[in-house]
């Protein structure tokens, strides 16, 4: 038996009374009394040995914060990587020059990989080449990866491994760009290009990806979170990613509540899940992991993203009025393989990023429902950046969720404004106010490691909508802090089907908190981003805190 007490905390409970408390008992890993007093009566607190205590001196206690969609494999992979991003490099001179040391050090023939440069933020304002990766590293194969994840760079030596040849045609969803002359510059734009590089990338070892997810889970522990759900598993190495994270789990290197969504080429007919239903599944990913790995959902895409000119949508973009992006899937076969993953009982999840894509989802979605209807299938939208008024009608006459890449208003606000979206639509991208107008479940994300992940940030940008410029984008699409604190917190659970297990502060549920050095409620609504966290607890235990502690821990 475990028993954790915390005392002289301020308890933001985020119930549907936003009550307030003081101090609580966690057994089990389960909050069994929450009291509003500093601590509790010795006669109200059980007779056991392994009581642990913490004496929070005024901080605030939450609800651990629920992160809906990141890429935690990724990110603990691209850790390893070359760090290619602005302001760390101004221009491409800067990312050779980090190639050219990290070649220095490595073998003939030994694969370069690098991550997150953003042509619209360098002074070149292009990708770099695969002339500009050769002189960079010409006797090893070098691919560096954009930030957005939609995009990558590869060298001659890599184009060659992985059998891209002048020849090559581009598929359906990508291209491969061409220098003047037409010849491969060695740019790869979206995956169902990427995809012909993917398999001959370097391939970590098992010991590799669990130290890899280990580092990963760190920094997301720092950052307050103790439900994770991996939403891409499946994207770039198949069923080995998948193993990955089992691994990590049953090694105990990553203590977070983990939710797995699995690539729908892995549930299709021929693949290693074919026939699955979605009850097999999580049975068989809670079976391999003693129950601390979930199914989340099927993930599908329907358009690429809005930087790259592939997200579709329904007015041609800003900067070329002879593109409007394009739909990765047919209408009605994307429709029937939704209706198939429906009938198994999958919760479906679509990443969509502009308002046709999104309209095309929803159209599927109401073929789905009217065809086999179930009242609560909780299916969502993954980005949900350019939503219309009537497209967030139909996902509320629909039930379908959303989960917002709100982080999107910093870091890429200002390009969607004079670059991709014009000033009108860069203004209603992510709309939560009209999301809360009309009652719809959502939640926030980060996309990690597309930006950084923080829960804190994330909810800062929900309140404030400010750009990389420090303007404000569509100042009628804030919401206020309780409500982004629970988009991160109650929401989530809610999404994640647990919301009586989690995402609240309440008698019977998880003891999943974080501990912050401030009110949320009350600090400044700029300061937001910047309160320090100072612990991660998860099922009663502290798995993470900050070195210099403001609070007794015994």
């Amino acid at each position: 038996m475990s028993i954790l007490i915390i005392k002289n905390a301020n308890i933001i409970t985020l119930d549907k009374h936003n009550t307030k408390a003081k101090s609580l008992l966690v057994r089990n890993g389960i909050i069994e009394k929450i009291w509003d007093k500093s601590e509790p009566d010795r006669s109200e607190v059980p007779n056991s040995p392994d009581i642990e205590i913490l004496d929070l001196k005024g901080a605030a206690l939450l609800p651990g914060f629920i992160d809906t969609h990141s890429h935690l494999l990724m990110y603990g992979q691209m850790l390893n990587y070359v760090d290619c991003r602005t302001p760390q490099n101004k221009n491409i001179g800067d990312i050779k020059e980090k190639i050219r040391e990290r070649a220095d050090e490595a073998k003939p023939g030994e694969w370069i990989m690098g991550w997150g440069y953003d042509d619209t933020l360098l002074e070149d304002k292009r990708h770099p080449t695969r002339s500009d990766l050769d002189q960079a590293a010409p006797n090893n194969p070098v691919f560096i990866r954009h930030i957005s994840g939609h995009f990558g760079a590869a060298n001659s030596k890599a184009l060659e491994l992985a059998g891209i040849e002048e020849s090559i045609s581009n598929p359906h969803g990508g291209y491969f760009t061409r220098d003047a002359k037409d010849r491969l510059d060695g740019v790869i734009h979206e995956i169902p290009a990427l995809e012909f590089i993917f398999p001959v990338l370097p391939s970590p070892s098992s010991d590799e990806q669990i130290k890899n997810i280990e580092n990963a889970s760190k920094v997301y522990l720092s950052q307050g979170i103790t439900t994770c759900t991996d939403a891409g598993v499946g994207l770039d190495r198949g069923i080995e990613e998948l193993n990955a994270h089992i691994a990590a789990i049953n090694s105990g290197k990553n203590p977070m509540n983990m939710r797995l969504m699995i690539l729908h080429h892995l549930l299709g007919e021929g693949s290693v899940f074919s026939g699955y239903s979605a009850d097999q599944l999580d049975l068989e990913l809670k079976r391999r992991t003693k129950n601390k790995v979930s199914l989340d959902s099927a993930k599908l895409f329907q358009d690429g993203s809005i930087q790259g000119l592939t997200g579709a949508l329904r007015e041609p973009y800003y900067c070329d009025e002879s593109v409007d992006g394009e739909l990765l899937h047919d209408q009605t076969k994307f429709a029937e393989e939704m209706l198939d993953l429906h009938n198994r009982g999958f919760r479906i999840a679509i990443h969509g990023n502009g308002d046709r894509a999104i309209g095309s989802i929803l159209e599927a979605f109401d073929y789905v429902l009217s065809k086999s209807p179930i009242e609560d299938h909780r299916h969502r939208i993954e980005h949900v950046q350019t939503a219309c008024s009537e497209d967030l009608d139909n996902m509320q006459r629909l039930g379908v969720a959303a989960s917002f890449f709100i982080n999107h208003v910093y870091f890429w606000g200002d390009r969607h404004r004079r670059i991709f979206l014009g000033e009108e639509r860069a203004a209603r991208i992510n709309p939560l106010a009209d999301a809360v107008d009309r009652n719809l479940l959502f939640t926030l994300h980060s996309d990690c490691p597309i930006t950084p992940i923080s829960p804190l940030f994330s909810i800062w940008a929900a309140v404030n909508r400010i750009t990389l410029e420090g303007d404000v984008l569509g100042e009628n699409q804030k919401i206020d802090v309780l409500q982004a604190l629970k988009a991160m917190t109650s929401y989530g659970a809610a999404l994640n089907f647990e919301e009586d297990s989690n995402g609240t502060i309440e008698e019977g549920k998880k003891g999943d908190f974080v501990v912050l050095d401030a009110d949320p409620l009350t600090c400044p609504a700029m300061e937001l981003k910047d309160i320090p966290i100072l612990a991660t607890i998860i099922s009663g235990k502290v798995v993470w805190e900050k070195t210099e502690k403001a609070y007794t821990h015994s």
